[in-house]
């Protein structure tokens, strides 16, 4: 780069400053930091398929309705194979876990797991699966049985 010659400013010789893309770099690193996602509670983020086939129910899911999947992840029960949508919500297929039926459940995003794990039971539901953390840090999870048999699942980041 060339040097800048000084400018005149009233009677004292004065140096323009130079932009340095460091300084505007560093500037815009420090403004782009990671903030944590504001909670949703209620909000259904994410939807569990408990079939008696998963492999078959994924292979539909991407021919039918053009679901992109990831590659599937261990779990002690079998493959999970999760899907995401651009919206940032999406779920996932497992093995149903007999006696479950193949069916869904909407994990709905809460503040505190256990807070609306004992909320729920306290309002009438029964418990399905307590409270318990999800592999690799992805958060906690929860399902309970809603008046009427309809299982809700919870999902928390702690």
């Amino acid at each position: 780069m060339a040097k800048r010659k000084p400018v005149r400013k009233g009677t004292k010789k004065v140096a323009k400053k130079k932009s340095t893309m460091r300084r505007t770099k560093g500037a815009i690193a420090s403004s782009q930091k990671t903030v944590a996602p504001k909670i949703r509670p209620g909000v259904i983020t994410h939807t569990e398929l408990a079939s008696a086939d998963p492999p078959a129910t994924r292979a539909w899911c991407q021919k039918v309705l053009g679901w992109k999947f990831g590659q599937a992840m261990p779990t002690p029960s079998g493959p999970y194979h999760m899907w995401r949508f651009e919206i940032g919500t999406g779920g996932g297929i497992r093995a149903n876990n007999p006696p479950e039926v193949p069916g869904s459940i909407p994990y709905c995003e809460v503040a505190s797991i256990q807070a609306t794990f004992s909320k729920a039971l306290a309002a009438g539901a029964s418990e399905m699966l307590r409270p318990e953390q999800i592999p690799g840090g992805m958060g906690w999870i929860a399902i309970v049985i809603a008046p009427g048999g309809v299982p809700i699942g919870f999902w928390a980041t702690k």
